[in-house]
């Protein structure tokens, strides 16, 4: 639950002038199914409802979600650091797409929604939210939402946070050279697979927090993969319909079902991306990109239609907060986003790669 990945650096044209990938679409694809998973879990408290996890009794479409938003970050920014001019480039970049909005997001959810639901402002030190700001961390105060399940302000946001890190290991990574050594970085993520899938046996209790660590890393490191391979990986529909039928077997297990999503529903995300496209479906997220917003505020709209109408359908709140957060992603795509992306012109030279231009 709570899951989510977004980059932006994703769509490209080609040498006629025709958008090339699916990724804007599959993105906002992703956030609507986290939206999805969100819905019956907030208003029942568990997922006897959530329809992946009925399906095969193990990912959520949450899960699934984020798995899929890692898997694009992995690839797309393995891709902008290998385009940038210096270190400092790939950082401003990086910075100027996930900062202001998180920003804005975070600081509406404690200034704006906590004390409307119970918060505790008061509680609260100027230090403390410093800090959380810094570090991508998702906003919390004290009382909100009291008498609900999950009472948090905006409970996806802890996966930023960990998208950021996989960004700085990118980046040390490839400053000592590790981003050419491919090999060596299919070991590494392999390992994180391994461990993920089979920490139950291997480590401790309270080892949890790491663990969102390994887990994320293995998942961003098959993306990367696909981008490092990309000479290597022939995208054949028949290979596709192959890990269509294995991914489909792996999912029932809970051992391998992350896995086998991270490597197999990789190959078919990516090939669903170069191949299965329309230049309407390709142009979702070209000149207008909401997928990040109606993530950053799918959550607190979600809890404050339940806690104005607490027996509202799982399915009724699926629709009205898909709706709702796609307009306020729309408004922070226009007054936040897109401003801030425009300030990379004064810091990031244009970059043009194998007769591509790289947005």
């Amino acid at each position: 639950m709570w899951l989510f990945m977004w980059n932006r650096d994703s769509l490209t044209v080609d040498v006629v002038g025709k958008l090339s990938n699916n990724f804007g679409a599959l993105r906002l694809l992703f956030a609507v199914l986290v939206i999805l998973s969100h819905s019956p879990e907030l208003v029942d408290g568990n997922r006897s409802r959530e329809l992946l996890t009925r399906a095969f009794g193990t990912l959520s479409f949450g899960e699934f979600g984020v798995d899929g938003f890692f898997l694009i970050s992995g690839y797309l920014i393995t891709k902008s650091f290998l385009d940038s001019s210096s270190v400092g480039n790939f950082l401003v970049k990086r910075v100027l797409r996930i900062y202001p909005g998180y920003v804005v997001a975070f600081l509406l959810c404690i200034l704006a929604i906590g004390p409307f639901v119970g918060g505790q402002l008061s509680t609260l030190s100027g230090l403390k939210l410093t800090k959380d700001l810094t570090f991508l961390r998702p906003p919390e105060m004290p009382g909100v939402f009291a008498g609900t399940y999950y009472p948090t302000l905006n409970g996806p946001m802890w996966t930023i946070t960990y998208e950021f890190r996989c960004y700085l290991l990118v980046l040390a990574f490839g400053i000592v050279g590790l981003l050419s050594k491919r090999i060596l970085l299919a070991v590494l993520t392999v390992i994180a697979l391994a461990i993920s899938a089979f920490r139950p046996e291997l480590f401790q209790a309270g080892f949890g927090y790491h663990m969102d660590s390994v887990r994320f890393a293995g998942v961003f490191g098959c993306g990367a993969l696909f981008y490092l391979y990309r000479d290597r990986i022939p995208y054949d529909g028949r290979l596709a319909a192959l890990s269509a039928v294995a991914l489909f077997v792996l999912m029932f297990s809970s051992r391998l079902a992350e896995a086998a999503l991270s490597v197999l529903g990789g190959y078919l995300l990516f090939w669903s991306a170069f191949n299965l496209k329309s230049q309407s479906v390709a142009a979702i997220g070209h000149k207008v990109d909401i997928s990040y917003g109606v993530y950053l505020y799918a959550w607190p709209v979600q809890k404050l239609l339940i806690w104005f109408s607490p027996a509202i359908s799982p399915w009724l709140l699926f629709i009205d907060s898909t709706a709702i957060a796609g307009f306020l992603a729309f408004g922070s795509w226009h007054l936040v986003e897109k401003p801030f992306l425009n300030l990379k012109a004064a810091f990031v030279p244009a970059v043009t790669t194998s007769g591509r231009n790289v947005l």
